[in-house]
């Protein structure tokens, strides 16, 4: 039912209720959140004809469930905020009348919605969406918004329906379903929602030894999943689902670059190699800063906080408006191995490395200050399979060994011989006796550096079949510019290493590698995997081959 011009007048006149004093909110914070009101006024359709009045199209031209629970839980915080511009604004509150019609309408019969990119009638997408909408829905019903959580009810009561039956693609949707479960059990109480979440929890939390979960995905569902546990908690009053998030907390302490930036190259999901920051885990870092006493998680928070904080969250979660405690000094000198995950992680000050230890041809990733070595990697011209992706590795003495063994067999007829049609070409390869068999032995050792420079040494040995050409790649972060090395013929944005030390500079940030070498320019080895974005150093030489290059940072 549309909301009248009584159920504005009565929600003028109601108190503002669940919502947190303006002095204990950062109005930096209320500021950013009206500039994204306004900036939603203007996407929004608001013309009652249009098919799609009450959304806005995203980037690739759909219009998304997802939008219409954004604009919600956006809208309602600035309606029930007292320090908001957009307090009690009618404008606002008739434009999330608009965004309740437009998502009953993007709703399926059977409760769901569409991900058009990838996911239809998509039980994981509605509960992200949900997290939003139910977030509006509390905020409307605490502050006697009653019209309008009318507007939201119908999309609400059938998305119950949805998450009691639906299934999961990956495994952090387990988690997204409970915090969706447990938030609308809140709003509208129903013992099939605490059920569900059982049933899903009692599968137990997906995190490893170093703290991580099964995706490894430290800038988006680590995230998700930490949010969606903390949620969860406290809906349905489980503290002990705190523990998998505290453990997390802890591990991305050492997974975060001088500047800020979050170590991606672990993960198993669309982030890997992506940058990004913490500011994704803003929520769990403030609530268990101020719950546990925690000061290296107040400093972490207060760092993102001007980028992470939302308005609905302190709203909701009146714990969040308490004071920080005092920061403690995060982990800025360390070497920390972490062996479930394998990886290695090495802070000196300014100098971070990551030793890649199994399956990543990215195998050591170094940067002092903004100046980033993105990835060292090598391949050879091994019958065209020849990237170096380590198979097994070792902790040694001082640093970490790392090995790959390869064959290149040459096929014999089939005995006994048979007629081969030609889809049976590839079948029957395993049946052919092997006959001219080479072999290629790859092993790295990386090793931190003790001299006055600091830094690394990372040795290279390539062993077996003489005479194979090899390109060893230093890549280098787009803008890092590098100097001491000659143009590679017909490659772009490559060059040689012919012998001495180049050095990789980022404003007044530097980093020294080499001793180049360059018996041959064959940089663009068939079988490497494609040359990355940025500035690529190569230095090329043939098996066999065992070459030390230092990485350092000059002072």
């Amino acid at each position: 039912m549309p909301m009248t011009r009584r159920d504005f007048a009565a929600f003028a006149a109601a108190p503002a209720v669940g919502a947190q004093p303006a002095a204990q909110i950062d109005p930096a914070l209320i500021r950013r959140h009206d500039e994204s009101v306004e900036r939603l006024l203007r996407m929004q359709i608001a013309d009652v004809k249009d098919p799609n009045c009450g959304g806005y199209a995203d980037a690739f031209g759909f219009f998304s469930a997802s939008t219409g629970g954004a604009i919600l839980d956006t809208y309602v915080a600035a309606l029930v905020c007292p320090a908001s511009r957009f307090y009690k604004s009618n404008e606002v509150m008739q434009r999330a009348g608009l965004a309740a019609g437009y998502l009953r309408r993007k709703q399926h019969d059977d409760g769901t919605i569409d991900l058009y990119i990838t996911n239809f009638h998509s039980t994981p997408d509605l509960a992200f969406t949900i997290h939003n909408v139910a977030s509006a829905a509390l905020l409307a019903k605490l502050n006697n918004l009653t019209a309008l959580f009318g507007e939201m009810e119908p999309f609400l009561r059938k998305a119950g329906d949805a998450l009691v039956r639906g299934g999961v693609h990956t495994p952090n949707h387990r988690w997204v379903t409970c915090e969706a479960l447990s938030q609308m059990n809140e709003v509208m109480p129903d013992a099939r929602f605490v059920r569900r979440a059982e049933q899903w929890l009692a599968e137990g939390i997906d995190i490893d030894a170093d703290g991580q979960f099964n995706e490894r995905s430290t800038t988006v569902y680590n995230t998700v999943s930490d949010k969606a546990l903390l949620v969860t908690a406290l809906k349905l009053g489980k503290p002990e689902l705190l523990d998998p998030v505290r453990r997390n907390l802890e591990a991305m302490m050492y997974l975060v670059h001088p500047n800020g930036e979050v170590v991606t190259e672990i993960s198993r999901r669309q982030d890997q190699y992506e940058r990004a920051g913490m500011e994704r885990y803003w929520l769990p870092l403030r609530y268990l800063a101020i719950k546990d006493s925690n000061g290296r998680f107040a400093e972490m928070a207060r760092r993102v906080e001007p980028r992470g904080a939302w308005l609905s969250a302190y709203l909701r979660f009146p714990e969040l408006a308490q004071p920080l405690p005092a920061s403690a000094p995060l982990p800025e000198d360390y070497h920390k191995l972490m062996p479930a995950v394998e990886i290695a992680r090495i802070r000196r000050g300014q100098m971070s490395a990551s030793v890649l230890l199994n399956g990543n041809s990215r195998f050591f990733a170094m940067r002092n200050g903004e100046c980033v070595v993105q990835a060292v990697r090598f391949a050879s011209a091994f019958f065209g399979k020849g990237q170096f992706r380590p198979a097994k590795w070792e902790r040694t003495a001082d640093g970490y060994r790392m090995t790959q063994s390869m064959e290149g067999p040459y096929y014999q007829p089939l005995d006994p011989p048979r007629k081969v049609e030609a889809s049976d070409w590839d079948k029957v390869r395993g049946l052919r006796p092997r006959s001219e068999v080479q072999k290629m032995e790859y092993r790295v050792e990386v090793k931190e550096a003790k001299g006055r420079r600091g830094g690394f040494t990372i040795e290279i040995a390539a062993e077996g079949t003489a005479g194979v050409p090899l390109a060893v790649e230093v890549n280098l972060r787009e803008g890092v510019q590098v100097e001491g090395a000659a143009p590679a013929p017909g490659a772009q944005n490559a060059s040689i290493l012919k012998s001495g030390y180049a050095v990789a500079r980022s404003g007044k940030d530097t980093i020294r590698f080499g001793p180049g070498f360059a018996e041959h320019s064959y940089t663009q080895v068939r079988g490497a995997e494609p040359r990355l974005p940025g500035e690529s150093v190569y230095l090329c030489g043939f098996t066999p081959l065992r070459r030390v290059l230092e990485f350092d940072a000059p002072a």
